[in-house]
C-alpha cells in the first residue's frame, strides 16, 4: 500500500480499548456494544471502564467532582485576549496551564478540564462570569449547569450523558493516534491530551458538527433538501454528516443520539421541526450520493445527530469540538496509559522520494 494513503490498513497498535469493525457497523468498548453503554451506562462508570488496570486507587468517577471543583481555579486566567479567540482555542489554552504527571489525579483534572473550560468560555463570550462546579452533581448535569447558570433536567442531563459515553472512544482515530504518540515519548498525560485535542480541532475529525449547523441553517425547508444538497456538491463542497474513513455502513453511534435526540423532543428543547430536518435532509443526501458515488458506500456518522443534540443542549456551534473533547478525554488517557505500560516509543518509517545528491564523476 502506498504509504501517503494515510496509513490506512496499517496497524500500528494492539488495543484492549475499542473496536471498530467499519463492515458491520459495530463498535465495541471493552467487550460492551456501544449501543449498550449509551443506553444504561453513566460517563462516570464508562471512565472506570476505560481505565481499569491503568491507575491504582479507588473508582475515578467518585472522584471527578472534586476534580470539577480543583480545576476552576484556572479559570481566572480567562482573559480578553484568550475570549477572543475561538472556544477550542481558548480552552486548550487553559488546559495547557495544567500540570503534566501519569497519575490517576492528573487524569481526573484532565477529564473535568474541558468541562469547567468549556462553559467558562462560553458564558465569557456571553459577558457572563464564570459558575462554579458542584462537585455532588453528576458530571452531565454539572456541564450543563455551568454553562447555562441553571440547573438541566434530568432529561437534558440523560441527553449529554449518552453523547459523552457514545464518544468516550473510537479505536485508533486521528487524535487517539496523536495522543498515544505523545505518550510514548513518556511526555506526561497533559502533553498527550493536548495533542489529542489539537487534532481534535480539525475540520476532518471533532470540528466537523459545527458545519452541519450551517447545513440544516441553508436548508431551512424539508422540501428543499435535494436541490440544496446537490447544489452544494455541484459547488464541491463536502456533505457533513454523511460518510467515514472506516465505516462501510452507518455508524452505529448515529442511530444511539438520534435516539437521545428524539427522547428530548417530548419537551421544548428541539427546535421545532428540526429533527424532521434532519431526516430529511438525511434522506435526500442517502439518496443522493447513491446516485452520484456509486462506487462508495457512504453513510450517516456520527456528526449529523451530533449537532442536532447539542444545539437542543443550547451549545453554540463554535463550541461543538470542546464537547466532543469532553466525552473522548477518558479515550485518550486510557490509550496513552496503554501506550506507556505497554508499548514502545512510536517512530515509523517513510519512503524518501525527494532529490538525491549529486555524485561526483
Amino acid at each position: 500500500m502506498d504509504p501517503s494513503d494515510g496509513l490506512e490498513g496499517i496497524v500500528a497498535a494492539r488495543t484492549i480499548l475499542s473496536d471498530v469493525d467499519g463492515e458491520a457497523g459495530r463498535l465495541v468498548i471493552r467487550g460492551h456494544a456501544v449501543e449498550e453503554l449509551a443506553a444504561g451506562w453513566t460517563f462516570e462508570a464508562v471512565i472506570g471502564l476505560l481505565w481499569e488496570g491503568f491507575f491504582d486507587g479507588e473508582a475515578p468517577g467518585e472522584r471527578l467532582g472534586a476534580a470539577r471543583v480543583e480545576v476552576f481555579q484556572e479559570v481566572a486566567a480567562l482573559d480578553r485576549e484568550l475570549t477572543g479567540r475561538t472556544t477550542v482555542e481558548a480552552v486548550r489554552a487553559l488546559m495547557a496551564r495544567l500540570a503534566d504527571g501519569d497519575n490517576l489525579a492528573t487524569g481526573l483534572r484532565l477529564v473535568a478540564a474541558p468541562a469547567v473550560f468549556t462553559a467558562a468560555v462560553v458564558r465569557a463570550k456571553a459577558g457572563d462570569a464564570p459558575v462554579a462546579p458542584d462537585p455532588q452533581l453528576g458530571h452531565a448535569a454539572d456541564i450543563l449547569r455551568m454553562t447555562r447558570g441553571a440547573p438541566a433536567t434530568r432529561a437534558e442531563a440523560e441527553a449529554l450523558n449518552a453523547y459523552l459515553v457514545t464518544v468516550s472512544d473510537h479505536g485508533l482515530n486521528a487524535s487517539t493516534f496523536a495522543a498515544r504518540v505523545v505518550a510514548s515519548t513518556q511526555a506526561g498525560l497533559t502533553s498527550a491530551v493536548l495533542a489529542g485535542l489539537s487534532a481534535l480541532k480539525g475540520p476532518l475529525h471533532g470540528g466537523a458538527p459545527g458545519p452541519v449547523i450551517a447545513m440544516l441553517d441553508g436548508v431551512h425547508d424539508p422540501r428543499e433538501a435535494r436541490a440544496w444538497l446537490e447544489a452544494a456538491l455541484d459547488r464541491g463542497d463536502r456533505l457533513m454528516g454523511f460518510g467515514h474513513r472506516v465505516y462501510r455502513v452507518r455508524d452505529p453511534r448515529a442511530d444511539a443520539l438520534k435516539r437521545a435526540v428524539k427522547a428530548l423532543g417530548d419537551g421544548s428543547n428541539v427546535l421545532p421541526g428540526r429533527l424532521a430536518l434532519a431526516e430529511a435532509v438525511e434522506r435526500a443526501a442517502l439518496e443522493i450520493l447513491r446516485e452520484r458515488k456509486p462506487g462508495r458506500s457512504l453513510q450517516t456518522n456520527v456528526e449529523l445527530y451530533t449537532a442536532l443534540l447539542l444545539e437542543a443542549l443550547a451549545f453554540p456551534p463554535d463550541a461543538f469540538t470542546c464537547v466532543f473533547a469532553m466525552g473522548r478525554v477518558p479515550g485518550w488517557i486510557a490509550h496513552a496509559r496503554e501506550q506507556v505500560l505497554g508499548g514502545r516509543l512510536i517512530r515509523p518509517a517513510s519512503v524518501y522520494v525527494g532529490p538525491r545528491p549529486k555524485v561526483a564523476a
